[in-house]
Parts: structure tokens; sequence; C-alpha cells
């Protein structure tokens, strides 16, 4: 069987339609160098240079993975002196969407902009990336996409443009309608949703997520310094339940969820102490909409292991090292 029949197999398993692309970055000054290249001839395995790919090219919705392009914005602006990271800004009712973090708080609360953003990438804030985003622009985000040269990848609004598209679609006025209208639409119905169709949302292909990691990872998405800050906003992701908890003791993980029902989506790099790193990109679409499937985000994570480890060239790892994994990341 193939390192990438096996990957497919593990998420299979869990009943889910999968995108998977994993890379290694230990060396080369780039994201786009070879062996990376996207044009590079792949084997029967699915893997192309240093890289294991399951439908890595085809477009997919990222939901809450646009944040990594907002917080790698927001940290290049900071480092140009185009803002600053402790400017204070107020999240008010008319910016709280629900959810973890700020936009689930009952009053209104200032904090700084970079606050915001640890906010945003620690537990997925709708509303602190929101306010990240209207301080430093929509429109400079897509722009940083095209620069760094992810052609698939387009963002098209923050979280409360996704919310205003929901509304709109199942034809409800307000917030407190679409909680009582949502729970009672058919699957077909919900699906039918633009958020959940990658060509009238924000969307990309797990190709070019790999890439934007692996140019971060290299300091190649912009200053040094804004590289790292996006490094250390990532390594303080509090899910662990994906990527995280496959990887053995000494793995660092640093990675984003993106979550919507039916979709479960995670990307980010695994370092070990040898140095070696990889960055990885996985999508899982399940037949039922329950977003909260612990056995999909545990699939999730053993199919990445199992990517990574092909790369190695390194034997499985022991269960019980992958169940102790959860303490790495």
């Amino acid at each position: 069987m193939t390192t990438a029949d096996r990957v497919s197999a593990a998420l299979s398993r869990a009943g889910v339609d999968a995108r998977l692309h994993v890379r290694d970055i230990s060396d080369g000054p780039d994201g786009s160098a070879e062996p990376h290249d996207p044009d590079c001839p792949r084997g029967p395995d699915g893997r192309a240079g240093r890289e294991v790919a399951v439908r890595a090219d085809e477009r997919v919705v990222i939901a809450s993975l646009a944040k990594i392009l907002i917080a790698l914005e927001f940290a290049r602006q900071a480092a140009a002196g185009q803002l600053d990271p402790t400017e204070r800004v107020v999240a008010t009712a008319a910016d709280r969407l629900g959810g973890w973090g700020v936009a689930g708080y009952a009053d209104d609360v200032e904090m700084s902009l970079r606050d915001c953003a640890l906010s945003m990438m620690s537990v997925s804030d709708n509303t602190a990336a929101d306010l990240v985003l209207r301080r430093i622009g929509l429109d400079t985000v897509q722009l940083l996409a095209e620069e760094l040269g992810l052609v698939e990848t387009r963002v098209i609004g923050g979280p409360r443009h996704l919310l205003e598209t929901m509304l709109a679609d199942v034809g409800a006025r307000d917030e407190e309608e679409f909680a009582r209208v949502y729970p009672t639409l058919p699957a077909e119905r919900v699906r039918a949703l633009r958020v959940f169709d990658p060509e009238h949302t924000s969307s990309s292909t797990a190709r070019d997520i790999t890439r934007l990691l692996a140019l971060i990872w290299r300091d190649a998405a912009g200053p040094p310094e804004a590289c790292a800050a996006v490094r250390a906003l990532m390594a303080r992701q509090m899910s662990w339940t994906r990527l995280a908890a496959a990887f053995p003791p000494g793995v660092r993980v640093a990675a984003k969820t993106g979550t919507l029902p039916g979709l479960h989506i995670e990307a980010g790099v695994a370092e070990y102490p040898d140095g070696g790193r990889y960055a990885i990109a996985v999508f899982a679409a399940t037949r039922s909409l329950d977003a909260r499937r612990i056995d999909v985000d545990l699939a999730m994570g053993r199919a990445a292991l199992a990517a990574v480890e092909a790369l190695r060239g390194a034997a499985p790892a022991p269960e019980g090292a992958r169940a102790a994994a959860g303490r790495a990341g």
C-alpha cells in the first residue's frame, strides 16, 4: 500500500472525505524551490519530492485558516511600523459574534491589537479576528496571498462577513432569528449555503496552505520578526485534538484549526528534536453536520503522522506514544 493509500485509509475509516498535503520544510530558502515545486512529477505514492499529497490541489473552504494570513499581515504591518500593536480597540455588542474569547463575552471589552491577535489564534476568537482585519484592511490580506504566490487562495472577508452571508442565505433578519431557523434546516439545505462552497467563500488548496506555512517557518513570508510572531501565535493554540494529539512527546506542533458543521480543518508545522520540520494541512469533510467529532480529529492526526513518518523513513510510532502526544504542541 502506498503512502497516499495509507493516509486515505486512516481518514476513510473515520467516514470522512479528505484532502491532505504534507511537505518537508527542513531545508531550502523558501517554499517554492525544488523539491517542493507543485509541478514536480509525482510518483505512484502521491509524493512529489519530499511531500505527500492526497487531492492536495482541489479547492477547499478554509474557514478559520484565513486567520493565519490575517495574523501574518498584522505582524508585517507591525514590523514595518505601519501600526502600533499596543493600539487599543473596543469590542462592543455590535462586534460580538458568539463563540470563544471576546466573541462570547457579555460586556464590552478594551484590549490591544496584539492581544486580539493572540485571542484570534489561540482560541479562534472571531470578534478579535474582525477587529484585527478592520485595522489592517481586507484588501491587504488578499494582496499578501498574491505576493506569496498563493495562486489558489482567496480571502473574501472576516468572520462577520461569513455570518452575514449565512444570515442572507437562510433568510434570517438577525442572529436571533438565525439561531432559531438554522437547527430546523435539512442537511441538504445547510450544505447549499455559500460558506460551504469554495467558489463563494474564503478558499484555498491544501498545497497552498503548506506553502504559506513553509514561507512563514523559513522567514520568507515577511520580516523575520513578523514570521517569528506568527509562529509564536500558532504555538499557543489551545486546541490539541487534531494534529498535536498524534505526534510523540518531544515533537513541537504549532497549528491553527478551522471548523464548520461537517468540516474539520487544521494546518500546522511539526518540529522534531533532530531539526526535521513538516508543514501539514488536512481538510476532512464528514457526512454528518456534527462539528464535534473526536474520532475525526484523531483520524486527522493519525493521517498527518503517517505522512510525516513516510517522509522521515521512520517506523510507525507506538500507539501509546501517540496517545501521550496531547502533551506536545
